[in-house]
């Protein structure tokens, strides 16, 4: 996929379609982070979300059990959410590969080209510098939102 265009509509509503279980890495349990927000949204849209922090692992978040890596996840994980620095992305596709999971998405302001190319050659989709909250909202996409939050 040219991570240069603009996502195609389809391809980002089929993830979000599909994806049951989100590990988001760089979870934060401060309610004022980014982080914290699009996990509690995705959680109440009706996301399985696991938060990955090691600081914060053994503890948690909005009363999800924080992990302290992809690896010691005990299911399998459809996405991964990379809430780190682009840099750190490629160590994260890594083990998201490792895990088996589908689709590894980078948040808005996070982009790593060589993590993107190695998860695609690995059979993942890969979605770079967007936001899934941001996402589940626009007019493409509607079948969870009559849910009750």
């Amino acid at each position: 996929m040219n991570h240069d265009e603009e996502y195609p509509s389809e391809y980002l509503a089929t993830i979000l379609q599909e994806v049951q279980t989100i590990a988001m890495v760089g979870a934060s349990a401060d309610a004022s982070k980014f982080s914290y927000g699009v996990l509690r949204v995705l959680h109440e849209t009706g996301y399985d979300m696991i938060p990955v922090n090691p600081v914060e692992a053994g503890g948690e978040i909005r009363g999800l059990k924080v992990e302290k890596s992809l690896a010691d996840i005990d299911k399998p994980v459809d996405m991964v959410q990379v809430f780190r620095t682009s840099e750190a992305a490629y160590g994260v596709t890594e083990e998201a590969i490792k895990i088996d999971a589908k689709v590894v998405w980078m948040q808005i302001g996070v982009r790593n080209d060589e993590a993107a190319e190695m998860a695609e050659a690995a059979g993942l989709k890969v979605v770079m510098n967007r936001c899934p909250k941001i996402e589940l909202f626009r007019p493409f996409w509607k079948p969870r939102l009559n849910q009750a939050i």
